[in-house]
């Protein structure tokens, strides 16, 4: 079987990791770093689980893009620092943290990349979608990321942690569509178009009064896509009840904006850090620095586990 191409939501994991992990888990200068051991041993735990051949930890380089709250002014405005609407409001003890994951990245030789203007699921979208070689894992606790299921060209799979490595769900076109109840031929984009209708507090999207999770894959099934199904609601003659087709009208103006902030981009403008590419290696590509960091912040069994993934994969 061909190894796949791995796809890591870079904040996804390392919140998770902060979140499960205490504090008190220190650098010998004192300084938490319960994020960097937690996020490196998920990803040698993947590497372990999957056998990729190639990796990418992919980054939000704009956790708010202006094209989504210019569409949608309540993207994610909840998650916003008071008074300041451009910075995301995250527990003090974790940014400092990232620079050091970002680091050990670097030094074991894991590919990194971003997108100006953009959030790690586009960046994920758009890797996924011009991804022509080899089967796609993606890694998040997003469900947002299940619009990127795909059975071909190549196969898109989500990996859904959002209960932890160990507990992991694996969520392809079929998987997506039993759980969601959306059309299986188009299960991804489908589900893209579930979330509209639903809505997403987490994210600040409203959806459509009326219409929840099972109603809405109801709907899509019956209808095909939001296409359809707002065709329907402006058909008389449809079988439509009354009470969707004005939960429909009146949330025109919503379903206009939002769909593309639901929808992740594929063509975002991807750059790898420092200009590598995505191949895994065997080895540390430099392992003076990643013993280095190891001693700095007291991870070096956290960082012994890292290498051994790699040789063993």
């Amino acid at each position: 079987m061909t190894e796949p191409l791995m796809l890591i939501d870079g904040a996804s994991l390392w919140y998770r990791a902060f979140h499960a992990l205490p504090e008190k888990i220190i650098a010998p200068d004192g300084s938490p770093v319960n994020a960097v051991r937690g996020f490196t041993d998920m990803v040698s735990a993947l590497i372990r689980r999957e056998r990729p051949a190639r990796l990418v930890v992919c980054l939000d380089r704009a956790w708010r893009p202006q094209f989504r709250v210019d569409a949608v002014p309540s993207y994610k405005a909840h998650r916003a620092v008071a008074g300041e609407p451009d910075r995301e409001d995250a527990p003090e003890a974790l940014p400092p943290q990232v620079p050091s994951i970002l680091a050990l990245l670097r030094a074991a030789g894991i590919a990194i990349a971003g997108a100006d203007g953009s959030e790690a699921d586009d960046v994920i979208g758009t890797l996924a979608y011009r991804e022509a070689t080899d089967p796609v894992v993606v890694v998040s606790g997003d469900r947002d990321l299940l619009q990127v299921v795909r059975d071909a060209p190549t196969p898109v799979r989500v990996l859904y942690v959002g209960r932890g490595i160990a507990k992991a769900e694996d969520f392809g076109p079929q998987e997506v569509a039993a759980k969601y109840g959306v059309p299986g031929v188009r299960a991804g984009a489908a589900y893209a178009e579930l979330a509209l209708l639903r809505g997403d507090p987490s994210d600040g999207l409203p959806g459509v009064a009326g219409i929840g999770e099972k109603t809405a894959g109801r709907l899509l099934t019956e209808f095909g896509d939001i296409g359809a199904l707002r065709a329907a609601a402006a058909d008389p003659g449809s079988t439509l009840t009354p009470r969707i087709r004005r939960s429909l009208a009146g949330a025109a103006e919503y379903l206009d904006a939002a769909l593309p902030v639901v929808r992740v981009l594929t063509d975002a403008p991807v750059e790898f850090d420092g200009g590598a590419g995505d191949a895994l290696p065997r080895t540390p590509t430099d392992a003076a620095a990643l013993e280095e960091l190891a001693v700095r912040l007291g991870v070096g069994r956290v960082v012994e586990r890292l290498v051994s993934a790699l040789a063993d994969r």
